[in-house]
């Protein structure tokens, strides 16, 4: 064993101390000092916490551009983090699989820890086959059902800080107008499509909220989670469903391989049917932070905007804000 890997093995007790006893005592105190130090796992969820607190919060994410949440582990950063956080979000519904059990246990000791997706009306989340009775935790691809999330981190934010009430409820009021408003813009774009072309397929199942919302059919060569393994059956199962409906475009994903997407492309082309890409798409991850895409709105507009465009349907170039760069037609 080598003397990195020997302090390695030290310091993980040690960090591990840190996240499960100092919080008992004042877990139920508000906030010492504001702004207070937010802690959150994915992009989107930090989104929706930096929407809601405003500036009385400081919010720090630890997935960035282009990472996978269901493959992602802690870094010794990362509990440097959530140790000195106040209070922390995660999305949930086993999206952020390797690090839940960490996660569980540091709510466990006293610290406000929430699962955002994990308070969703069971009845509003989809249950695919083969995921062994688990929820698809891919829920902000359906913009109403990321507004109901968006009402749950205003009221742990209230629970947490009740002298923010006011603001919280304020903030959170006027960015679900303007969710509200996407949402609409979502469901006019996406239903120019022609209706046999209103397939949409994407290298893991991430967008079967989206479908079920907007009205496309999706497949996913991989399942709900990355770490599942495309087979031969499936990858030669959607070259048939290509070829027979004549779909022209499929999508990768910013946080995804496109190895299996290509895999597609040239089965399709093996039997005589030219299929492209139809752009990049944002999954589990949003875009680069400072940009509009880095935005949970940017997120969802360029992949309503991208999809519409790529399969047959018309939408404006710069998408619902006219803040997208022009697509390539």
């Amino acid at each position: 064993m080598t003397r990195s890997i020997m302090r390695w093995f030290l310091i993980v007790p040690l960090l591990a101390a840190t996240l499960v006893f100092p919080y008992a005592a004042r877990a139920a105190a508000p906030p010492a000092n504001i702004p207070f130090a937010v802690v959150t796992t994915t992009s989107q969820v930090a989104d929706l916490v930096r929407m809601t607190a405003g500036d009385r919060a400081s919010v720090t994410g630890l997935m960035g551009e282009g990472v996978d949440p269901h493959t992602y582990k802690l870094t010794r950063s990362d509990v440097a983090k959530l140790a000195a956080a106040d209070i922390v979000f995660y999305s949930g519904l086993l999206l952020e699989g390797k690090i839940i059990d960490a996660l569980t246990r540091m709510g466990g000791s006293g610290k406000p820890v929430h699962a955002v997706a994990d308070r969703l009306d069971p009845a509003r989340l989809l249950t695919p086959d083969g995921f062994d009775g688990n929820a698809d935790p891919h829920v902000w691809m359906d913009v109403p059902l990321w507004i109901t999330a968006l009402n749950l981190v205003r009221d742990r934010l209230i629970e947490f800080d009740p002298a923010g009430a006011d603001r919280y409820r304020e903030n959170a009021a006027g960015y679900a107008a303007k969710l509200a408003r996407l949402d609409a813009y979502a469901k006019e774009t996406l239903a120019g499509i022609p209706e046999r072309s209103r397939v949409l397929v994407t290298a893991h199942d991430a967008f079967n909220y989206l479908g079920r919302a907007y009205g496309l059919e999706v497949r996913g060569i991989q399942g709900i989670s990355t770490e599942s393994e495309a087979g031969l059956r499936e990858i030669e199962g959607l070259v048939d469903l290509l070829v027979d409906r004549k779909i022209g475009a499929v999508f990768i994903e910013t946080s995804v391989s496109e190895r299996n997407i290509r895999a597609l492309i040239d089965g399709a082309a093996a039997r005589g049917h030219r299929v492209t890409i139809g752009g990049s798409l944002y999954s589990d991850a949003m875009g680069t932070p400072g940009t509009y895409e880095g935005t949970y709105v940017g997120m969802i507009d360029h992949n309503v905007t991208t999809i519409a465009q790529a399969l047959g349907g018309n939408p404006p170039a710069q998408g619902f804000e006219g803040r997208l760069a022009a697509l390539a037609r």
